[in-house]
C-alpha cells in the first residue's frame, strides 16, 4: 500500500493483509440513492449546478453532493458499509497489483477515466460527471468501474498525514478515538487532472461536507467459513 513515487502522505510503502470482501461494481448512482431518500432513510443531497440530484438525465450518474454521514446512512440501509482505505486501494489495484492506475501503468486519458486535463490533452470531465461504467477500458481486472475519475469516493478511515503507525490489517479502518475531524477520500474526479486518479493518491474531506466532486461506493465483509 502506498507509493515511493507519490506524495509525502503515500509513504512509507507497507504490506497490508486484507481479508475477503465485496465492493460495489459502480459508484452509488443517483437512482440508487433516490430510493433511500424515498424510503425516508437518507437525507436529500445538496443541490447546485454540478450536483446531480434532481438533474434530468442523471439517474445513472454517480450521486454527488453527499456527506460522509449521508453515505453512512445509505450503506447501513443496504446492509453494507463504506470500504476501508486499504480495501479501496486493494480493489483499485485489481487485487493488490503493483500498478499506477486500475488498468495498469498507461497514462490516464478520456478513454479510461472521466478526468479533466488528461495526459493526451483532452478533457472529458469539464462539464461534470458521466454515467457510471462509461469508461470500460479503465475498469479493474475484476470489472470494477470508475475507481479512477468521475467522483472522489468516501472511505471509512480517518485522515492521517502519513502511513507511519498504520495497521498491517486493512480489513479494519484506521480510526481515532474519538473520531478525527477529517476523513479520507480516494480516486480522483471529473474536475481533477489524471495524476490525482492514481491508485495510491490520497485526499481528504470534512465528513459533513457535500462536494460536487465527491460520492461513494459500498462494501461488505465476507464471513469466514465455520
Amino acid at each position: 500500500m502506498g507509493s515511493e513515487a507519490g506524495d509525502s502522505d503515500e509513504v512509507p510503502v507497507h504490506p497490508v493483509t486484507v481479508t475477503s470482501f465485496q465492493i460495489s461494481r459502480t459508484e452509488v448512482t443517483v437512482a440508487q440513492y433516490s430510493a433511500c431518500v424515498d424510503a425516508g432513510v437518507c437525507p436529500v443531497p445538496g443541490e447546485g449546478e454540478t450536483c446531480n440530484w434532481l438533474r434530468l438525465g442523471k439517474l445513472d450518474h454517480p450521486i454527488n453532493c453527499v456527506s460522509w454521514d449521508d453515505a453512512q446512512r445509505f450503506a447501513e440501509w443496504v446492509e453494507a458499509r463504506l470500504p476501508t482505505e486499504a480495501e479501496w486501494e486493494y480493489a483499485a489495484r485489481s487485487g493488490g497489483l503493483a500498478r499506477e492506475y486500475p488498468w495498469g501503468d498507461e497514462p490516464a486519458d478520456c478513454g479510461r477515466a472521466v478526468v479533466d486535463r488528461a495526459d493526451d490533452g483532452t478533457s472529458c470531465g469539464n462539464e461534470g460527471t458521466k454515467p457510471v461504467c462509461s469508461r470500460m477500458a479503465g475498469n479493474t481486472e475484476q470489472e470494477v468501474c470508475d475507481m479512477a475519475g468521475n467522483v472522489w469516493e468516501w472511505v471509512e478511515d480517518d485522515w492521517h498525514k502519513t502511513y507511519i503507525g498504520a495497521p498491517d490489517t486493512g480489513s479494519t479502518a484506521w480510526i481515532e478515538e474519538p473520531r478525527a475531524f477529517i476523513r479520507v477520500v480516494r480516486g480522483g474526479s471529473w474536475w481533477n487532472d489524471p495524476r490525482l486518479a492514481r491508485v495510491a493518491y490520497r485526499f481528504r474531506g470534512v465528513p459533513s461536507g457535500r462536494y460536487d466532486i465527491l460520492g461513494f461506493r459500498v462494501a461488505r465483509s465476507i464471513p469466514s467459513a465455520l
